[in-house]
């Protein structure tokens, strides 16, 4: 199957498969670590039974992402040492220490309040049940910050030197740490985790709103993730275009992969909606544009002219069709996360968030649309740095270990076998978690009316009403 790859090429296509499916877990539990802060704050606050409901129904889907995020990460890190080990000799002065920091701050503070989170709220009183929570949502944000410097440095590297064998030695840590790209980065990839989260739950709370199941509690999760998503989207695509301003910056050989600039536009560059990338003819066929555009949005002026990949040597092209198509993935997803948003609000506006069935199924269908942004961020930006490993100083191809082709691809399809049986099974049974019931309903809890529309048989939602238990949880097993 792959016969006609060298080693290098499944190197990155092993680190691009083994990363995809990592990358979803933190950024997963970075959002959901804050919410259940968030949860447990109102419940000591409000005193209200729901938001504790919530928060044990929750922390359990935490728990099982974090574990498949912890094990995932470290089956990445090895590939470090087995298929990069001349990349990991060279940048190891640099981001080895960044890593050791991860662990010794981020995943300590994680591991060592995560059991008190999950066990302990009977055994050490609220108050340090909430701190344990916060610490854990803390250190899942100190995880990103130190991630992120490394892969950041990577992209825009800073505060280096090189000794005589060819290494890369710091300089200044702060320089290092705090290069170019950092916090625009940090802020991108963050707000990312907190509208992957917000998704998701909105997903759930409109799952159980549309099957007529603990309507308090369902309306409670919908109402919070729309606010999120709401105030968030918004904020999100702005710090996406500072993003973009600063990688046209430092790195305009990514920007003009994104944009489809194959040549140079001295008097305004268009915006390329879609077309098909053809790098042998360099060109895109069956573009569809809108002239002048790109220079507005990149240079704030209609005339600014806009170098292209005819101004840099064809061997340091990064592949374009990959990189025009997956921004427009992460644009499009991130546009449709504001259309729910406002479509939210205006519901909210009329009184109609907690029965509008259309906003509740397009809510349904988004759930998944955090990852997918992810996902398409993070190959825009990691085959868009190609074909470097660290901008401008290493090439990928000078990164390799000196391993024969046969030996990753082996060990590249016993990664696709294992990960598809261990990892699936991780996310069924996380899916089977969101749909059992945020706990029965309590006879001291206002539940509301039960409505007839939703996607389940009646009898289910009438056995809910009478408070019946059984019938309460039996959409859920």
């Amino acid at each position: 199957m792959f016969e006609n790859f060298d080693a290098a090429l499944l190197a990155r296509i092993q680190f691009a498969f083994t990363m995809s499916f990592h990358i979803i877990f933190p950024a997963f539990s970075i959002g959901l670590a804050s919410y259940l802060a968030v949860l447990e704050a109102l419940w000591l606050w409000k005193k209200d039974q729901v938001y504790l409901d919530l928060f044990n129904f929750w922390k359990t889907i935490f728990a099982v992402a974090f574990g498949m995020g912890v094990v995932s990460g470290i089956v990445m890190s090895y590939q470090f040492g087995t298929n990069w080990s001349v990349f990991s000799d060279k940048a190891g002065p640099v981001i080895g220490p960044l890593m050791g920091y991860e662990v010794l701050t981020a995943f300590f503070l994680e591991a060592g309040f995560l059991g008190v989170m999950l066990f302990g709220l009977n055994r050490v009183g609220p108050k340090l049940h909430f701190l344990a929570t916060g610490m854990v949502a803390l250190g899942t944000l100190i995880s990103a910050t130190w991630i992120l410097a490394v892969n950041s440095w990577m992209q825009t590297p800073a505060g280096f030197g090189m000794n005589e064998a060819g290494q890369f030695v710091p300089l200044d840590w702060f320089e290092v740490i705090f290069n170019p790209s950092f916090p625009y980065r940090l802020v991108h990839m963050v707000l990312a985790a907190y509208l992957t989260t917000a998704f998701v739950v909105g997903a759930v709370g409109a799952f159980h709103l549309l099957e007529n199941t603990a309507p308090r509690r369902s309306r409670t999760m919908f109402s919070m993730a729309m606010w999120m998503a709401t105030i968030v989207a918004p904020i999100q695509i702005i710090a996406g275009d500072f993003h973009g301003l600063n990688t046209l910056e430092h790195q305009p050989a990514k920007i003009m992969a994104m944009e489809g600039h194959y040549d140079s536009h001295p008097d305004g560059a268009p915006l390329i909606l879609f077309g098909i990338p053809n790098s042998a003819e360099k060109r895109v066929d069956y573009a569809v544009e809108i002239p002048k555009l790109s220079s507005l949005i990149l240079k704030h002026d209609l005339n600014a002219p806009l170098a292209g990949l005819d101004s840099i040597p064809e061997d340091l092209h990064p592949p374009v069709g990959i990189v025009f198509w997956s921004f427009r993935v992460m644009v499009a997803v991130g546009f449709a996360m504001l259309g729910i948003g406002l479509w939210s609000l205006w519901s909210r506006y009329r009184g109609t968030l907690d029965s509008n069935d259309w906003l509740h199924r397009a809510a349904v269908l988004m759930g998944p649309a955090g990852f997918v942004a992810v996902l398409a961020g993070w190959i825009t930006t990691e085959v868009g740095r190609q074909p470097y490993t660290v901008y401008g100083e290493l090439l990928t191809a000078q990164s390799i270990s000196p391993v024969e082709a046969p030996a990753v691809a082996s060990s590249l399809i016993a990664f696709i076998i294992v990960y598809f049986f261990v990892f699936g099974a991780g996310t069924f049974y996380i899916l089977r978690l969101m749909r059992r019931l945020p706990r029965d309903p309590l006879p001291d809890l206002d539940d509301g009316p039960i409505r007839t529309s939703g996607i389940m048989p009646g009898p289910a939602a009438g056995n809910i009403h009478t408070g019946n238990p059984k019938g309460s949880a039996g959409h859920g097993h």
